[in-house]
């Protein structure tokens, strides 16, 4: 087929123009939807906190983080798809959209029926990993043997999301998002302060609330990949009349290996990054209880920053996967050089909010002078990490819009072992302050270890012949 005739695509449409208000658009629900996943957290642990005791508190803390870590690791299903919807809307190959679709779809829901039947080795081996009191052990467990029903549906809607955002659909992205914690807030409630459920409650309102996302989002993508199935034509040689799925291409044995290797490359890309965060947090235990949590606050305030960096590289995902799908490589330039500016400007002026109201920040979080005292000291250092971490994101989101998982996962793995080479001097030499420093090492190696790549993928984009 063809390529598609770029300057012929509607003037409202993000991949027609990408100019900053276009990517904005893009960016601004994405930001709005990672906004809203921390407040959850929040109901669900004033719900708790006013009903239920320590240890119910201790054991929604343990069960999150079990499923947080689980989950994560498959992170893959939704960077995946979106890389290759991108890539097949540019090209206009609709059929190729659902089917990338359908075969992340199909993937999320047998590793998620996977999850169901290894339930029990799976909780064994989180309490093996993780250290919390017997009363805190034994109500956490009754939370994640509730919360695992909803992993098909969770992962599934990993399938979702990553079509949507390939396809720039991230308002329906946020509407998914609020429906999914706007449900769970009042199956929290109800539940919980209605029927007195407990810790069951807060899982059981937790999986209601997946299920009818993973539901509410195939059906909206149905509607939508219908509709463009009937307006937008289809490849040459095919018929008008063909099924939404077509199953022989779902399972289309290259095809389904190429996703297999991209999506396996993802995750160790992801494992690595894992490591080096876990690496941090217990390097900042090594150095005691007040570092410890100092470092802990100032974490969450790289997290804030995050919501707003992952925005925009979402937004560069769908533009670049775009691009290369219509193997245009002024468009490919286009929208890196504007996304970057963009992205640039936001990480400058989230250092300087958290330099000037920072420490009123951390005042508020907590009421220990030690912990204050520390977090503020090292204060500067994160609001630098923030700054440089842009390009990182930036990065990421150009070789996930590509699909270039094998470049992400070498990079991945040089900047941890530079992280870790750095670290160990420097946090030997200056403590916590070396830590950190090595901590922006860690953001900026990520950074040069994937641009490395990225000449030799933007040469690539003439011919379409990516190298993965």
């Amino acid at each position: 087929m063809n390529s598609p005739d770029v300057s012929a695509q509607t003037p409202s449409s993000p991949f027609a123009a990408a100019s900053r208000t276009d990517i904005l658009r893009l960016a601004f629900p994405i930001i709005l939807a990672n906004a809203a996943v921390p407040l959850l957290g929040i109901v669900d642990t004033a719900v708790i906190g006013h009903t239920g005791s320590a240890a119910d508190l201790g054991a929604i803390a343990l069960g999150s983080l079990i499923f947080s870590f689980l989950f994560w690791g498959f992170g893959f299903l939704r960077m995946g798809t979106s890389g290759f919807t991108a890539q097949a809307a540019g090209a206009g190959d609709y059929r190729e959209v659902r089917t990338a679709y359908g075969r992340a779809l199909v993937l999320g829901v047998a590793i998620g029926l996977l999850l169901l039947l290894l339930q029990y080795p799976l909780s064994l081996l989180a309490f093996w990993l993780l250290d919390g009191s017997a009363a805190v052990e034994q109500t956490a467990q009754v939370y994640m043997q509730t919360r695992i029903w909803g992993a098909p549906a969770t992962l599934a809607s990993y399938a979702i999301m990553g079509t949507l955002i390939g396809l720039g659909h991230t308002r329906q992205l946020l509407a998914l998002q609020l429906l999914l914690n706007g449900l769970n807030l009042i199956l929290d409630v109800v539940f919980v302060l209605g029927f007195d459920w407990g810790v069951r409650g807060i899982a059981l309102g937790t999986v209601i609330s997946e299920w009818t996302c993973a539901l509410t989002g195939a059906w909206l993508l149905w509607r939508l990949l219908r509709r463009q199935q009937a307006t937008s034509g289809q490849p040459q040689g095919s018929s008008t009349s063909e099924p939404f799925f077509s199953w022989s291409h779902i399972f289309q044995r290259s095809a389904l290996l190429t996703t297999l290797k991209i999506n396996s490359d993802i995750m160790w890309r992801t494992l690595f990054m894992l490591a080096g965060f876990g690496w941090f947090a217990n390097q900042s235990a090594v150095f005691g209880d007040n570092t410890l949590a100092a470092n802990h606050i100032l974490l969450q305030f790289l997290s804030f920053a995050a919501f707003f960096l992952d925005g925009f590289a979402f937004a560069l995902e769908s533009l670049v996967g775009k691009a290369i799908g219509a193997r245009n490589r002024q468009l490919f330039d286009r929208v890196i050089i504007t996304s970057t500016q963009i992205a640039a400007s936001c990480a400058l002026g989230l250092m300087l909010l958290l330099l000037v109201f920072g420490p009123l920040a951390i005042n508020a979080l907590t009421p220990n002078e030690a912990i204050r005292a520390q977090a503020i000291a090292y204060l500067p250092y994160a609001a630098a990490y923030v700054l440089l971490s842009f390009m990182a994101f930036q990065l990421d989101g150009i070789f996930i819009g590509a699909t270039g998982s094998r470049a992400m996962r070498n990079a991945a793995l040089a900047s941890l072992l530079v992280f870790l080479a750095s670290a160990w001097p420097l946090a030997l030499w200056l403590g916590n302050q070396g830590l950190w420093l090595a901590f922006i090492i860690y953001v900026l190696a990520r950074a040069v270890t994937l641009g490395i790549y990225l000449p030799q993928l933007r040469r690539s984009i003439t011919n379409g012949a990516l190298t993965h």
